[in-house]
């Protein structure tokens, strides 16, 4: 809290996590709460790599007529016409008017305008979940700054009104999303599958195919497949309720080869179901596809010396390839790539994660495919390299002065 002439600026600042589903959510039983038709399985990505930090503010000398605000990346966002950002305001505001009912000696925040300052070290809209680190970095702000007392699976029924897939980046390690069947979504929520230390090897490198905006946002692109699919029911009734119980077998058992092969089943059906919409939905290209390839005879190479599957390839809705690996295979999955696409073309091979990655050795390059080698180097601009990862962290670095003024990174 900082102290100026109009009275004292409350803020409390979260960094938040990017999480890459396995089992993927796509299609809505209800647009407004944002129930999904299906459960939901990912990743929690480290926040040394990937991260959103916001920090969120009130105070009495915020003009009450502006009411509330967000600069994203140094841009404002028109959230009072975003009926999604205003759930979770709505919301969060009555539960700190209650810890306030309860308690009179509380300081009134839950009539305060609220003045929020949010940035990404990634590509936003991009196909790398930025909506998910956004809406979990928001709402675990708010809460930690109107000093609210849910937990992380209480909260994120109201991330989830914000971005679905937000209610699993409240939460660190290998994450569930019960799509639920409750008409008012209270059962739709997240929660810990097993956390980061349960498997903490894995690893996942994720090859920035284009940083531009999807040419067919998320939301759009659901409602036209659960509309047209005929592949789409059989898909969230049947087939993703297996996998999601198969998925957690694999992440309890440490199974990589369980984990890699339905990895990469889910996510070729969902783009299948993509496909299958009218008028069709192709979020892949020729590089993605040729990433595929390369993931493909990644795998060869090792199942035919008689081991499991090493590597895992998987996209949400775009072209971005996350590749999911074992740290004990780093040398034979990512050393391919990094060899493959070098230093100097490619950038992100610095930071924790990525400094030790060593090229492979060329008989390791010998069976791939030469136009997929070529089409990779072309169209991959930068790649990022982490691991699995824990869930929001509060931070004393603020992103709003004592003053209330907006400051950056």
């Amino acid at each position: 809290m900082g102290d100026n002439r109009q009275g004292p600026v409350y803020r409390s600042s979260t960094t938040a996590p990017v999480n890459i589903a396995v089992i993927k959510y796509w299609g809505k039983r209800d647009a407004t709460l944002n129930l999904p038709t299906n459960s939901s399985l990912s990743v929690t990505l480290s926040q040394a790599s990937l991260r959103t930090h916001t920090t969120a503010s009130c105070s009495a000398h915020y003009a009450a007529h502006e009411g509330d605000s967000l600069l994203l990346n140094g841009s404002a966002e028109p959230i009072q016409h975003s009926p999604r950002t205003q759930a979770c305001l709505g919301q969060l505001r009555s539960l700190r008017s209650s810890l306030e009912a309860s308690d009179p000696s509380l300081p009134k925040l839950s009539g305060l305008p609220l003045h929020i300052v949010s940035t990404n070290n990634f590509p936003t809209a991009a196909g790398l979940a930025s909506s998910a680190a956004g809406f979990a970095a928001l709402v675990r702000s708010i809460a930690d700054l109107y000093a609210l007392p849910q937990s992380a699976t209480e909260l994120s029924r109201i991330a989830r009104q914000g971005s679905g897939s937000a209610c699993r980046s409240l939460m660190g390690g290998y994450v569930a999303w019960r799509a639920g069947s409750a008409a008012d979504g209270s059962d739709s929520l997240a929660d810990e599958v097993a956390p980061p230390a349960h498997w903490p090897q894995m690893r996942a490198l994720v090859l920035v195919v284009s940083a531009a905006k999807k040419h067919l946002p998320s939301t759009a692109g659901m409602q036209v497949t659960v509309k047209t699919s005929s592949l789409f029911p059989t898909r969230a009734d049947v087939v993703v309720p297996r996998r999601m119980q198969n998925m957690e077998q694999a992440i309890r058992a440490r199974d990589f080869d369980a984990f890699a092969r339905l990895t990469m089943q889910d996510s070729n059906g969902f783009h299948a179901v993509c496909l299958d919409s009218w008028p069709p939905i192709a979020y892949l290209n020729d590089v993605s596809r040729a990433a595929v390839r390369v993931v493909e005879a990644i795998n060869q190479q090792s199942t035919d010396a008689g081991a499991g599957l090493l590597a895992a390839y998987t996209f949400d809705a775009g072209p971005n390839a996350v590749v999911y690996y074992l740290e004990r295979d780093t040398e034979r999955v990512a050393g391919v790539f990094r060899a493959l696409l070098g230093n100097e073309r490619v950038e992100g091979w610095e930071g924790s994660y990525g400094q030790d990655i060593k090229p492979a050795e060329m008989e390791e390059l010998a069976t791939l495919d030469e136009k997929a080698v070529e089409t990779l180097r072309a169209g991959v601009s930068r790649v990022i390299c982490t691991g699995v990862g824990g869930g929001p962290e509060k931070v004393d670095s603020h992103l709003v002065d004592e003053r209330g003024e907006p400051v950056w990174e």
